[in-house]
């Protein structure tokens, strides 16, 4: 197809036009992109879209100017990246999504994380002497493919909140499936650094048309996911876990040539969406609101931040050496309890109203040296835990995450994110989508010195996650600002990091987006390369850290509400573009 053409045609399904806003260049930045540019801020006063990738807020912008509602824009939208960001989301995945109804004033979470096929049982990441195996056997192929659930979260979502017809808002994805889209450098880079995706026969032919990865520029056609988004949308979500679909991935998992998996047509038929309450808790004059178990993204960032209100965050240097060591030693307890306490709340006793009790965390708080860092750190005793003894579990989760951001003209609004888990996920493709790795989000270990892990592998449930899609509301219950991020298990701390610098240090959404990260899981310092905060390696150092310089690419896209009209927060160090009217 010439280029004029398809530019055209892209234009009139109202993903090239729409509202000007200020935009970075579209090919986006490589995984390792070096020192973070600012970005110039983008307003608008109707409605706002914010995502990963530009063609994908291009097309839940014009779902947002026909009239569409939030979740209308998100479906457009996250369909859009399932193709153009293969590498951290898809209908091969799952998702959580937190939504605030503007007519009632409800907030409610989605639950469509994806979960464990019924055959699967404790040792299904044990070699045959009763060990681990190492990630990267279990990550390639089915064994670790969990039972996707974003279609349906999808379908469940339109239900209750959608105003457009169903088949409008996979127009944009197939149509791009069809004829095609320049690949950005990010996803070129990430092509050729990844030794796997090529020993997949259908992955290769997409990714590798021509015996190589394709480069920065060079054209992506996707037909068979363009088949697959045409039968969904005729057809509904029951196409993708009943019928032909079904039968590809169940195939896929279960003949991998070396690493078979056990989800079957009938993990598929029985997948459902829990729609679950949002976990809220209180910081400063804010309402905060995220994902509950089996995401630990609300618990982790609540407890972070109210460790961190006992100390003067608006006094504090939000780059500074006395704000590093606090948000660390904050870190560490809270990753503690994660560790031990959090898991799929279906199948395990979880304390969720204890971890959060302000009395829990002042006691907490106090194990907190202002002037050196605590070693050995150890889960605390929050009020009405489950009396039986678990064993912690200590594996992060990777970073193949996707976040969105949105709020329409009626005052609805969207935080989501969503995931394959690994970059890629579990390298194989079914129907033109690639399939998760989600199941590696369990621990390894059933059991630690006789006592079960919370987080161990059991039949239908659903490993735990750190994604942590956030709503913040005003004394009077109104949102005032959205927020998430990808990035694996370092969501927490950049969610948390990022709330930290809006509500308690007043930054613009655009400032606290590009602030440099920082964290702990409760042994080293991690501080963001090629930083300002590199300059403060020997400070920290004599508090007692032990420092690693890393890339931390995080995806925060963050919109806040004023009185003015709507503000956005995007990430630089990816190729997400804020839009809207």
């Amino acid at each position: 197809m010439p280029a004029t053409r398809f530019i055209i045609a892209l234009t009139t399904l109202g993903i090239l036009a729409g509202a000007a806003s200020a935009q970075p260049d579209p090919r986006g930045q490589p995984e390792a992109a070096g020192p973070v540019v600012a970005r110039e801020a983008v307003t608008t006063h109707k409605e706002m879209i914010i995502t990963a990738h530009p063609l994908a807020t291009r097309a839940g912008a014009a779902i947002l100017a026909e009239g569409g509602s939030a979740v209308d824009a998100m479906i457009a939208a996250q369909l859009v990246l399932n193709l153009v960001e293969p590498q951290s989301s898809g209908i091969g995945g799952g998702a959580f999504l937190l939504h605030h109804d503007a007519d009632s004033g409800r907030t409610r979470a989605y639950d469509g994380r994806e979960t464990a096929p019924m055959a699967a049982g404790e040792g299904l990441f044990l070699d045959e002497t009763g060990e681990p195996m190492a990630f990267g056997e279990a990550l390639v192929g089915g064994r670790a493919v969990g039972t996707p659930g974003l279609v349906r979260l999808l379908e469940t979502a339109h239900d209750a909140h959608g105003i457009l017809p169903w088949e409008r808002l996979f127009a944009p994805a197939i149509a791009l499936a069809r004829e095609g889209f320049p690949v950005s450098a990010r996803l070129a880079g990430l092509l050729a650094r990844d030794e796997t995706l090529v020993r997949d026969p259908a992955a290769s032919a997409v990714f590798h048309p021509e015996g190589r990865p394709l480069r920065e520029g060079e054209i992506l056609r996707n037909p068979a996911l363009s088949t697959t988004l045409e039968t969904i949308a005729q057809e509904g979500a029951d196409a993708f876990y009943e019928g032909e679909i079904a039968m590809e991935i169940v195939a896929s998992v279960q003949e991998h040539p070396d690493n078979p998996g056990l989800l079957t047509a009938q993990d598929l038929a029985a997948y459902a969406v829990e729609i679950r309450e949002p976990v809220c808790f209180a910081f400063r004059r804010f309402d905060v609101c995220g994902m509950g178990p089996p995401s630990s993204g609300a618990l982790a960032v609540g407890q972070i931040l109210g460790l961190m209100e006992h100390f003067d965050l608006a006094g504090l240097d939000p780059n500074g050496a006395d704000m590093v060591h606090l948000f660390a030693e904050a870190s560490k307890l809270a990753f503690a309890d994660r560790a031990l306490y959090v898991a799929d709340t279906d199948h395990v006793s979880v304390p969720v109203s204890g971890m959060l009790d302000p009395g829990y965390l002042t006691a907490r708080a106090q194990i907190i040296d202002r002037n050196r860092a605590v070693e050995d750190v150890t889960a605390g005793n929050p009020p009405w835990r489950d009396a039986r003894l678990q064993a912690p579990q200590d594996q992060p989760e990777r970073r193949g995450t996707t976040h969105l951001s949105i709020i329409d003209a009626a005052g609805n609004v969207v935080s989501m994110t969503s995931t394959i888990e690994s970059g890629f996920g579990a390298r194989i493709m079914a129907a033109g989508f690639l399939l998760n790795n989600e199941l590696t989000d369990f621990s390894f270990r059933p059991d630690m010195d006789g006592r079960p892990v919370a987080n161990r592998v059991e039949p239908g449930k659903r490993p735990r996650s750190s994604m942590a899609p956030t709503i913040v509301f005003d004394e009077d219950g109104a949102p005032v600002y959205v927020t998430g991020s990808p990035g694996g298990a370092r969501i927490i701390h950049y969610v948390a990091r990022n709330l930290i610098a809006r509500l308690a240090q007043d930054m613009d959404p655009q400032e606290a987006a590009e602030l440099p990260h920082f964290g702990s899981f409760g042994t080293m310092l991690d501080l963001e390369r090629e930083t300002p905060l590199e300059a403060l390696v020997p400070l920290l150092e004599a508090r007692g850290h032990a420092i690693r310089i890393v890339d931390m690419t995080s995806g925060v896209h963050a919109v806040a509400i004023t009185e003015e009209g709507f503000a956005a927060g995007v990430d630089p160090r990816r190729e997400g573009v804020a839009e809207g009217r």
